[in-house]
């Protein structure tokens, strides 16, 4: 299936040519990884538009460093910070306590990739808790304030690494076979996809839209556990295709933002539009696969996730 071409950007577009000319006041904003990469160029050209943007963020320290910058190169009030960790439930749940009013855009871009094998307390697999899991819980948790917007869109960082595995519901957390780093990736980041796919039908009707994308190649600490000599190879052999982290949080912005995007919901992007329907990712980078989309999947996944944290919390009394 082509892709739809719903906007007038492309790869190369910044996220600041994306806002260039928007205003955002009076909008809020909650980023998710917002210390680091795609996350604080997210946050930096939201914030630069006029909006309230909350930096929640692992290392509190790094997000007030990133607020402070922000200020300084926008102009604009420093953007607050609170601390987040996916991993634990407790830490979401407090987030989303603290949280007040209505909130108009949750971007869900913080994630893990290709860490090693490791497991949260509740037994969880660490790519699948901290991109997926912590961020549904995350949005959940935020559900009425999205609603008070009347207007909300979530936005799902993917990646085209979802066509590394689907959702294996049969043995999400590796019990049962060899846990390999890509795979763990690959299926937290259909799982993303789904998340977006399930959402926007379910909340559809609260006036909340949720989407998904790939930011596409972009070199930041998200590919801290790779090898050196296999990452120094990559950037040598993808220099023509790797984006800035400006060029990279564009697409973010985009579903964040754009006006004609307005009630568009439960799709995959990339560079700016809309990502063709692929049997195969044959460059690692374009396109999306038909497991990600899929309906059914997107409510399994939904009523699996929503037992698992309620297990999870049954455990902590």
């Amino acid at each position: 299936m082509p892709a739809r071409d719903l906007t007038r950007y492309g790869e190369r577009t910044t996220a600041a040519e994306v806002v260039d000319g928007l205003d955002l006041t009076g909008r809020t904003a909650i980023v998710t990884g917002a210390a680091s990469g795609i996350g604080v160029e997210t946050s930096r050209a939201l914030a630069g538009a006029g909006a309230r943007v909350t930096l929640a963020v692992r290392d509190v320290d790094a997000g007030r460093r990133v607020a402070d910058d922000i200020a300084r190169t926008t102009g604009t009030e420093a953007p607050a910070v609170i601390e987040l960790h996916l991993d634990r439930p407790a830490s979401v749940e407090a987030c989303t306590a603290a949280w007040s009013g209505p909130l108009d855009v949750l971007v869900a871009n913080a994630g893990i990739m290709d860490a090693p094998e490791s497991y949260t307390p509740a037994g969880w697999e660490s790519h699948f808790a901290t991109n997926h899991l912590g961020h549904f819980a995350l949005a959940l948790g935020l559900h009425d304030a999205l609603a008070a917007s009347g207007s909300a869109r979530i936005v799902s960082v993917s990646s085209s690494g979802h066509g590394g595995s689907p959702v294996v519901f049969d043995d999400l957390f590796f019990r049962r076979r060899r846990y390999e780093p890509g795979l763990a990736y690959g299926q937290s980041k259909t799982a993303n996809v789904l998340f977006a796919v399930a959402a926007g039908r379910r909340w559809a009707a609260d006036g909340i839209t949720a989407n998904a994308l790939m930011p596409g190649g972009i070199w930041t600490g998200l590919q801290k556990h790779w090898d050196p000599e296999v990452l120094a190879a990559t950037k040598l052999a993808a220099a023509d295709a790797v984006k800035s982290p400006e060029q990279g949080a564009a697409t973010s912005v985009l579903l964040a933002t754009a006006p004609e995007l307005d009630g568009v919901t439960g799709r995959y992007f990339e560079d700016c539009h809309e990502a063709a329907v692929v049997e195969r990712i044959e460059d690692g980078l374009h396109g999306v696969l038909p497991w990600a989309l899929d309906p059914d999947q997107a409510d399994r996944l939904w009523d699996v996730s929503v037992a698992l944290l309620d297990a999870e919390a049954r455990s902590r009394g």
